[in-house]
């Protein structure tokens, strides 16, 4: 195994995972306070769950969004 090919595999899933998440939230926050389903003060409960096929890899991640 390649350590440094493997880290860099990882690292470029997470950057893809992380940017992609962060413009399909923002996009959705956009359109829901456009159409008046948020007021836009609102703390929403997030999860994010990552699984490795072929491992036993499943883990979930719980937070907030703040919108103020």
């Amino acid at each position: 195994m390649n350590d440094d090919t493997f880290h860099h595999s990882i690292r470029k899933l997470l950057k893809n995972v992380g940017v992609n998440s962060q413009q399909a939230i923002e996009k959705a926050v956009q359109q829901a306070l456009a159409e008046g389903r948020l007021a836009g003060d609102e703390s929403l409960p997030a999860t994010v769950r990552v699984q490795v096929e072929g491992l036993e890899v499943d883990l979930e991640f719980s937070g907030e969004i703040t919108l103020e």
